[in-house]
């Protein structure tokens, strides 16, 4: 059972950091794509960052030269490094990846996500 755990959220002041982090477990052959979404309330889930697995990396462009994503292969486990964080970067984050469980067999998993929260 592939599980993707989400962790790091909190409360912190604007332009405090945070570094969230996605620990991935379970009867994986391969993973994919990673990336980072978040949703406010009322809002749609966006997407933040996105990791493939060569390591080439996009951002939201609201999180251009505040967030970065990065992987360590060897744990299995997915980060989003946030600085210089804003009130409208409140939200709860979900970690996201694209696994191969099988042969042919891709699937798409969600985490269950983690609040950030910015305020004063």
């Amino acid at each position: 059972q592939v599980q993707l755990v989400e962790s790091g959220g909190g409360l912190v002041q604007p332009g405090g950091s945070l570094r969230l982090s996605c620990a991935v477990s379970g009867s994986i052959l391969s993973m994919n794509g990673m990336g980072w979404y978040r949703q406010a309330p009322g809002k749609q889930r966006e997407l933040v960052a996105h990791i493939t697995s060569g390591g080439t990396t996009t951002y939201d462009d609201s999180a251009k030269g505040r967030f970065t994503i990065s992987r360590d292969y060897a744990k299995n486990t997915m980060y989003l490094q946030m600085n210089m964080l804003k009130p409208e970067d409140t939200a709860v984050y979900y970690c996201n990846a694209d696994i191969s469980v099988g042969a042919g067999i891709g699937i798409i998993y969600w985490g269950q996500g983690t609040q950030v929260t910015v305020s004063s």
